[in-house]
């Protein structure tokens, strides 16, 4: 019985692991040398307080991580895994087609 225990513990462990360590990896690279970083960059170097910057821009990613998470469990109990990995694959698609289209539109 104990055995099970370690056993259960362990994989909600790994799961809690995994799952902080792929949230964190995709948010880091995301978020590595787009607008935000940029801005956060030009704050920091126009003010001259990089300690001030750094605590208002973390709270403000939070901020909008919050929101993120809270529709996220919001429309886990609305829609299957199955039916958002579709829904979400083809909203990616159409984003891409149009922005495709919206750069070769000029050369053809």
């Amino acid at each position: 019985m104990n055995s099970e225990l370690e056993k259960k513990d362990n994989k909600i462990e790994k799961s809690f692991f995994s799952i902080f360590i792929t949230t964190f990896t995709t948010i880091f690279i995301a978020e590595l040398g787009d607008k935000t970083q940029i801005a956060t960059l030009m704050l920091s170097a126009e003010s001259g307080k990089p300690t001030i910057v750094f605590l208002g821009s973390s709270l403000a990613l939070i901020s909008s991580s919050i929101v993120g998470v809270l529709i996220g469990k919001w429309v886990s109990k609305k829609i299957s895994p199955s039916k958002f990995a579709f829904f979400t694959g083809a909203l990616m698609m159409l984003i891409s087609i149009f922005l495709a289209y919206e750069t070769f539109k000029n050369y053809f």
